[in-house]
């Protein structure tokens, strides 16, 4: 009898214990995470989660390493990805790989024991090995995909902000405003660049008043790409007005030998609005 195989097949025939004792078992964890959640359809994905896992890991005993990686790193990556996982500390998801490894080297010496005759020492040893190398594998992999899972997240929330926070108001006769609030970093300067542009190409903007009286701080990179904005936006036809520039702004802009020749200044908004009406 091939013991590796007959060691896989037991885990096999035990899967659905393993994943039901386990869930039986769980903590009264907090309802906003993946452990504590009463919504069936959560914990139906949790334990076809656990149960998956119960379907690859076992497959350690009859393949090679690196066989055994390709598949077992899919599973990990699903749901490293998984909603429901990502609201979940890690450390609450460590905490219950810890619990099924438990499980594992429990079902290990059961299997030891009903095959005593059959199994050797070594490769009782072997297993055990195995099986912590394929936890310790789960565990890192797991936090590594989470945290890249949850910069991307994040870099795609900071954008629809970033989006939200640089509106093209369209206003009477092919005018818009593009206010603009807060401190603008080069990663916020470059998205309002290009949002504006498209805005501004699907309204069919012909004026577009630009206030920066509530933007507090503007480094010499953020300059150059505001102008580099004006003068983007002067190529498809767009005429612009700067308004609310603030001294240190202005002394930026000058420093780097940046040129007000494409666009009206104005001190203020409603300057701006009134010096485009006498212009009509």
């Amino acid at each position: 009898m091939d013991m590796n195989q007959a060691l896989r097949d037991y885990f096999r025939q035990h899967a659905n214990n393993l994943t039901e004792d386990w869930y039986s078992t769980l903590e009264n964890y907090d309802p906003s995470t993946v452990y504590g959640s009463k919504d069936p359809e959560v914990i139906k994905g949790l334990k076809a989660q656990n149960l998956e896992f119960h379907m690859h890991a076992p497959d350690i005993f009859i393949e090679d390493k690196e066989t055994f990686l390709v598949k077992f790193y899919e599973w990990v990556h699903q749901i490293a990805k998984d909603g429901a996982h990502l609201r979940t500390p890690n450390y609450l998801v460590i905490r219950e790989f810890k619990r099924v490894r438990k499980q594992y080297i429990k079902l290990i010496n059961a299997f030891i024991h009903e095959h005593r005759d059959d199994v050797s020492r070594e490769l009782a040893n072997d297993w055990m090995n195995k099986v912590l190398e394929v936890f310790d594998i789960a565990v890192l992999k797991f936090v590594e995909e989470a945290e890249n899972n949850s910069k991307q997240l994040l870099k795609a929330q900071q954008e629809m902000i970033y989006e939200l926070s640089s509106p093209v108001i369209s206003l009477a006769n092919k005018d818009a405003l593009l206010p603009l609030v807060g401190d603008i970093d080069t990663a916020r300067a470059k998205i309002i660049l290009e949002n504006t542009l498209e805005q501004c190409s699907q309204k069919g903007v012909e004026h577009l008043f630009i206030d920066l009286s509530g933007v507090v701080i503007i480094d010499t990179m953020v300059a150059q790409q505001i102008f580099q904005l004006i003068d983007t936006l002067n190529l498809i036809g767009v005429k612009t007005t700067i308004s609310g520039i603030r001294p240190e702004i202005a002394m930026t802009a000058m420093q780097l030998g940046l040129s007000f020749e494409k666009t009206n200044i104005r001190s203020t908004l409603s300057q701006a609005i009134v010096s485009a009406k006498k212009d009509i």
